[in-house]
């Protein structure tokens, strides 16, 4: 109908529009030209012809296209997107952002590393999905960001995100002095930067920015508090540090808590893995646990581990007890696979893995982190020595993927590397067992005849789901397990 509308009539008007001939008029917008400004709310309704029979020609068209407001006649060229942060694993409903790799006013390019954020599993870099420059950013290192919350907002071409609605456009009010003055993204500058103004109760929107564009920097609001007398140190000037500021006032304050003998506690949030052992400890403290500590004499292993590293060929490589110990308890799970199980509490089900996926307990700066060695049964202990070399180092670097940490199905915890003799280990659920080793020591033994001897004693501490696991089983596989530890030629007789 509103095709033969047109055809029937000459002139349509309506407004300050017009459809006309396209012989009778000279120069027209071209498709481009009215596709730009009016596809949000002209195009979405009528389909225009191509064969140059009728040609849009807007008599007025500045006054048609800002009818919104100028940043909405803007948007063309500078559309404003919201990053989210987006599902980084299953079952992962929050992140902690740990660092900004960018800052308000750089350009991005796409794919470009934005922060680096830790879930419960892993760290795991954000990258962005679009070119650009960031706007504003609305979270500070050390912040809990839910999954779906805005991360940032950029400031992209209008060919990378989808074009405005008209009713998007209709509630798009005109940002006047007033209410830019109020909010804090009216000023440029960093999330620190406007924590520290908020330590002090300053309003940012009142500081002088000295930075580029305006910018308000830290030496600016600690400038302002100091003449407004809010620092009351007048040494404090627009050049001053804010790492010496903060020390000097955490110093006046401990002096200040010597004098009185009064000494205030400290608050230390739990973040990254320490907030996941929280939840996963709690959970396994609710299993009924049972221990089966057994002694394991380590001299032909020691033994081993001398060979090795005398024929090592490789540059880099440093041989140590664990590869083989590793080794030598997949060999035991192959005969006793309850032991590598997890448990469906909702089925009552227990299922036999077919990987030896053996997670190694790593204490680092972060906390405690389990990653594991997959499928442990089809790799050489030289191949285990370099896989356990490179999980170590991405721990210590808090480099970890989600697949260095998941899917484990047995635990080794080398307490021992520290100190201590043996410990009692709770299960890392959904996990059915766990195994703490103390550290190898020179003890005396008798033998058979009588003698006594010094030997390499290591003490072993398995933890068991007794849901799943019992004693007799525990102690069978304990037994194969330190067979092949104090034999090694035994483990070599049946590797594949």
């Amino acid at each position: 109908m509103i095709c033969r509308r047109i055809l029937l009539k000459r002139v349509w008007n309506n407004g300050r529009r017009w459809l006309v001939p396209s012989s009778s008029l000279s120069p027209v917008p071209t498709t481009a030209d009215y596709r730009l400004h009016f596809s949000t709310h002209i195009m979405a309704a009528f389909s225009f012809p191509q064969n140059n029979q009728f040609t849009l020609k807007i008599p007025y068209m500045e006054n048609i296209c800002k009818f919104s407001s100028n940043a909405v006649a803007d948007l063309h060229t500078n559309g404003i997107v919201d990053v989210p942060l987006a599902q980084t694993g299953e079952g992962i409903a929050e992140c902690e952002l740990l660092k900004w790799f960018i800052q308000e006013g750089d350009e991005v390019e796409e794919f470009q590393p934005l922060c680096e954020v830790q879930s419960d599993k892993a760290t795991i870099e954000i990258t962005s999905r679009y070119k650009g420059r960031v706007a504003q950013v609305l979270h500070v290192p050390g912040s809990i960001v839910k999954v779906g919350e805005t991360l940032l907002k950029m400031a992209v071409e209008d060919t990378q995100v989808p074009l405005v609605t008209l009713s998007n456009l209709e509630n798009e009010k005109q940002p006047d002095t007033k209410s830019n003055k109020d909010c804090t993204g009216g000023v440029p500058s960093t999330p620190a930067v406007r924590n520290l103004a908020k330590e002090h109760g300053i309003n940012i929107n009142d500081v002088q920015g000295s930075g580029k564009d305006g910018r308000v920097l830290k030496e600016d609001v600690l400038k302002y508090a100091t003449q407004e007398g809010i620092i009351k140190d007048t040494l404090v000037t627009a050049t001053a540090d804010l790492g010496q500021l903060l020390h000097r006032e955490k110093s006046s304050l401990l002096e200040s808590a010597q004098v009185s003998g009064h000494y205030e506690d400290t608050i230390v949030p739990l973040r990254g893995f320490q907030r996941t052992m929280v939840k996963t400890m709690s959970m396994a403290a609710k299993v009924p646990h049972f221990h089966y500590v057994e002694e394991i004499d380590c001299d032909a292993l020691a033994e081993l581990k001398a060979s090795f590293q005398t024929n090592n060929l490789e540059p880099g490589i440093k041989f140590t007890f664990l590869p083989v110990l590793i080794k030598s308890l997949s060999m035991a799970l192959s005969k006793y696979p309850m032991v590598n199980s997890c448990f469906n509490e909702e089925s009552v089900e227990v299922i036999l893995r077919g990987s030896h996926n053996i997670g190694i307990a790593m204490a680092t700066p972060n906390g405690l982190v389990v990653p594991n060695i997959k499928n442990v049964q089809s790799l050489s202990i030289l191949e285990i020595t370099k896989e356990l070399s490179r999980l170590q180092q991405l721990s210590l670097d808090n480099k970890l993927s989600p697949a260095d940490i998941s899917g484990g199905t047995i635990t080794l915890s080398n307490i021992g590397a520290i100190g201590g003799k043996f410990g009692a280990p709770i299960v890392n659920l959904p996990e059915v067992a766990i195994i703490a080793m103390g550290r190898i020591q020179k003890l005396p033994r008798v033998a058979d005849d009588g003698d006594v001897y010094s030997a390499s004693i290591m003490t072993v501490n398995i933890g068991a789901d007794h849901r799943v696991l019992d004693g007799a089983t525990v102690a069978r596989f304990c037994n194969e397990w330190k067979r092949f530890i104090e034999k090694p030629e035994l483990l070599m007789l049946h590797m594949k």
